[in-house]
Formats: C-alpha cells, sequence, structure tokens
C-alpha cells in the first residue's frame, strides 16, 4: 500500500534539523555542478535556520513522518516574497513536489492581507537546469543575474502576484 505526500507548514521547533539534514543532502548536486561546497545551504548553521524560519513562512512536504522537500519564503515591506531553498529529496525528485510546494507558498503569501504580496521572486545557479526549467512552467521569467565567482552566476526570476 502506498502513502501519498501531504504539504503543510512547517513548524520550526519540530521540523528545523530534518529540513536542515534535507537541505544539507540536495544541495550537493548543487555544489558539485559549481564545484563549490562552500555555498551557504551547505554551511548554515541550525540556528540560523531557525532564525530564518521565525522570519518568514517554510511548507514541507512529508511522505508519512519523513520530510521529503521543503521550501522557504518571505514578504518584505516592498511586497516582494522572496522564495528560497525549494529542496526535494533525490528519490523523490520528478513527483510534482517541487511545483506543489511553489503553489503552496504562493498561495499563503496571495492570501496574506496587507501588505499583500506584489510579486514572487526567486534564485537559482545559471548552471541548474532543472530549477530553471520548473520555475519557468510555473510562470517566473529573468528579470536579472549577478556573477557570484568564476563558476556560478545567480539567476533571478520573478513573477506577478
Amino acid at each position: 500500500m502506498g502513502m501519498s505526500v501531504t504539504i503543510s507548514a512547517a513548524d520550526a521547533t519540530h521540523d528545523a534539523e530534518h529540513i536542515l539534514k534535507l537541505q544539507y543532502l540536495c544541495y550537493q548536486r548543487e555544489a558539485e555542478i559549481y564545484q563549490d561546497w562552500s555555498i551557504e545551504p551547505l554551511t548554515q548553521s541550525l540556528d540560523a535556520l531557525r532564525a530564518e524560519l521565525a522570519e518568514g513562512q517554510a511548507f514541507v512536504a512529508r511522505l508519512g513522518d519523513e520530510i521529503v522537500a521543503s521550501v522557504r519564503g518571505r514578504l518584505d515591506e516592498d511586497g516582494t516574497v522572496r522564495i528560497a531553498k525549494l529542496i526535494v529529496h533525490p528519490r523523490m525528485q520528478r513527483h510534482g513536489l517541487g511545483g506543489r510546494l511553489l503553489d503552496a507558498i504562493e498561495a499563503h503569501y496571495a492570501g496574506e492581507p496587507v501588505p499583500a504580496a506584489k510579486r514572487f521572486q526567486l534564485f537559482t545557479g545559471h548552471r541548474s537546469e532543472g530549477n530553471l526549467r520548473l520555475y519557468r512552467s510555473k510562470g517566473y521569467a529573468q528579470v536579472s543575474t549577478r556573477e557570484i565567482g568564476p563558476t556560478l552566476t545567480l539567476v533571478t526570476l520573478e513573477k506577478a502576484a
């Protein structure tokens, strides 16, 4: 008998450690693509993650009791929702979980009272083709690029709320 994946708000107290472990696993591929294991998702501390969760909203996807995917977002004073660290366990990729989590974080902020979300914004590396494909399929368009180093250019994508 198969289990279905459920999406719910993350609980910073109970979920932070699980999210951090999943984040470390998921960002190994990004580190390999860019040959840089010093990227922030691989060096973030548990306290820093807890602080990040307290500043905004996070959602997790669970398969039974296991957290298999997560996303975070934060609404700025200018109405921009900054979406970050969309992660899906490698064995669960290509099953629509990333899209479902994007939908959940967008729906959360679209339903927020004042200040209302005006736009959603996220970024990824220029070589992260799967990420770019997902974001474009969800209506995001490139608005800028920023060279971080010799092997990494960040691509910022955005869409109206």
